[in-house]
């Protein structure tokens, strides 16, 4: 149900112009002020998880390359804290979405209406239901993916690097790596390092997984 703009589409089927009363105008108006506001203040709590997320990454790095005697398990434990972190984003996202959401409605059919461009004149409805049965129009899946590729990917890359430089750091020099003997370097006590990394392979995967099967379209944006 888009605006036209003005164009060719402007005398299309089911588009008209749209007047409101000067009370409605103005409950609309409010009602943008509001979910304006609640995306400002999402947006804050959405960088504050990731900024929690370097932080924590940083200081868990520098505790484990500071010393040698130092176990490479404390990457493992930051691999665990950015998950943490990322459903936590995710959730935050969700609901920052609802709030923009709403957002884009207004601003593709109220405000083009009230500038004269012709509209679907049952807009409202559409911003009716997203009122009466608040929802994401971003599954969870979809909202882990998109916080996964914008951000957190980045700190996993950092956080397995750090990882394999600190298995790296902890031989002796001339120490020459072969396989399938390398895998003893991440043993934890009795736990097999063949275990971890094929526990850190597999989470890997599935964080590209979630990255790349992502919605890339805005769902207000299709079509």
């Amino acid at each position: 149900m888009p605006g036209t703009g003005g164009g060719p589409g402007a005398v299309a089927s089911g588009l008209s112009d749209v007047s409101y009363t000067t009370n409605a105008a103005n409950a609309l108006i409010h009602l943008y002020r509001a979910e304006v506001g609640k995306m400002t203040a999402y947006r804050q709590r959405l960088d504050m998880t990731t900024n929690w997320s370097v932080v924590t990454t940083a200081g868990l790095a520098s505790f484990a390359l500071g010393d040698v005697n130092n176990s490479h398990a404390t990457f493992l434990f930051a691999m665990f804290m950015n998950y943490f972190f990322l459903r936590l984003e995710a959730r935050r996202f969700r609901t920052f979405e609802i709030a923009h959401h709403r957002v884009r409605i207004m601003e593709r059919f109220f405000y083009p209406a009230m500038l004269g461009d012709r509209v679907d004149p049952g807009w409202h409805q559409l911003l009716l239901a997203e009122l009466s049965k608040p929802r994401s129009p971003m599954t969870r899946a979809d909202a882990l993916g998109w916080r996964l590729s914008r951000n957190y990917l980045w700190i996993y890359a950092a956080v397995l690097l750090a990882w394999l430089a600190k298995l790296d750091l902890a031989q002796p020099k001339g120490w020459v790596m072969t396989f399938p003997e390398a895998f003893s370097l991440a043993d934890i006590g009795n736990f097999p390092g063949w275990a971890v990394f094929l526990g850190v392979g597999l989470f890997y995967l599935h964080l590209v997984f979630l990255a790349a099967r992502a919605a890339r379209t805005y769902p207000l944006e299709e079509g």
